[in-house]
């Protein structure tokens, strides 16, 4: 049996700005080759670990090393064996393509005999070519992603870190976006995705949820959704209104959802017989509706997690 190699540790990763604790003692465990989600709301500390694992920021307490190597101590020969992708386009728009990704490869040191090699190679993966003399600035959203992901990867890094990749872009371009991380990964690429999508989440092969910095689960998603303290329960009512506000008065019900004309409900596993709670609420009041015990989806996972923290730190 392989041993499982570990790309990324984090042992009790702090940062603290004034009296604001931006990430609060993290501890991670990532393994070489997956993609890793770190899922949570803006402000809940997702970029600033990120700058963290790449070196940018020194921790206020804890450690972290990445491929081996101290993010205090060894911050320069880290980012030989990175690649960072921010949210925000960071390229030089008055640049075109091309020599944007020239100069991105003298930044890396990328031996002169290789770089116009290698920068021809992800003009063509990355369906560039035809935009090579584009100025950078003038791209569409999609092709400045693609741009960023090709400099990011320029110089073969181990690990790509990628900062809110898809914030900026349409369902199309976001699917094929997935499909260029999935064959890095398959080439032994460590990647990780941080993201405010669920749907984005869900592709990862693991993820940990973060919430006002801390973290607050960890997994892959259907070991989250096996792990949480609720079932869930999705209805179907001809007046989806009335049966909400029905099931609002009882107290078991810790969310409900409307999504259409069904309603997601999520009830404590502490209760037995989920499904006969609810047809029973609902009959009194004569409300016809079809019931269904279903599998957690991410937001239900990041629900329940999040509420039992706070329940958690409010006692």
């Amino acid at each position: 049996m392989n041993q499982k190699q570990i790309a990324i540790t984090a042992s009790g990763l702090t940062m603290k700005f004034g009296s604001l604790v931006a990430v609060d003692n993290v501890d991670l465990e990532i393994e070489k080759g997956t993609i890793y989600g770190f899922l949570g709301p803006n402000g809940s500390g997702k970029s600033t670990t990120i700058r963290m694992l790449c070196g940018l920021l020194t921790p206020s307490s804890g450690s972290a090393t990445v491929m081996g190597l101290d993010t205090r101590k060894e911050s320069e020969s880290l980012k030989q064996k990175i690649g960072y992708m921010t949210q925000r386009f960071s390229l030089y728009e008055d640049l075109s393509v091309k020599e944007n990704l020239q100069f991105i490869s003298e930044i890396y040191a990328v031996p002169r005999k290789e770089r116009k090699q290698r920068v021809a190679e992800l003009l063509v993966s990355f369906s560039l070519a035809d935009r090579a003399k584009q100025r950078s600035g003038t791209l569409s959203g999609g092709q400045k992603q693609r741009l960023a992901l090709a400099a990011a990867t320029l110089h073969k890094p181990e690990i790509l870190f990628l900062d809110e990749p898809t914030s900026a872009v349409d369902p199309q371009n976001r699917r094929d976006f997935w499909e260029t991380l999935f064959e890095l990964a398959e080439q032994g690429t460590t990647i990780w995705v941080s993201t405010h999508y669920m749907d984005e989440a869900a592709r990862c092969h693991r993820l940990a949820i973060l919430d006002e910095g801390v973290k607050v689960a960890d997994g892959s998603p259907r070991q989250l959704g096996e792990s949480i303290n609720s079932h869930v329960i999705e209805i179907e009512a001809d007046d989806p209104n009335k049966a909400r506000l029905c099931l609002m008065k009882s107290e078991e019900m810790t969310s409900i959802t409307q999504l259409g004309i069904k309603l997601r409900i999520m009830i404590p596993k502490t209760i037995s017989d989920p499904l006969q709670l609810v047809s029973r609420k609902l009959s009194a009041e004569n409300i016809e509706a079809k019931t269904e015990q279903v599998f957690p989806d991410l937001e239900d996972i990041f629900v329940s997690v999040t509420q039992q923290r706070r329940k958690g730190s409010a006692s």
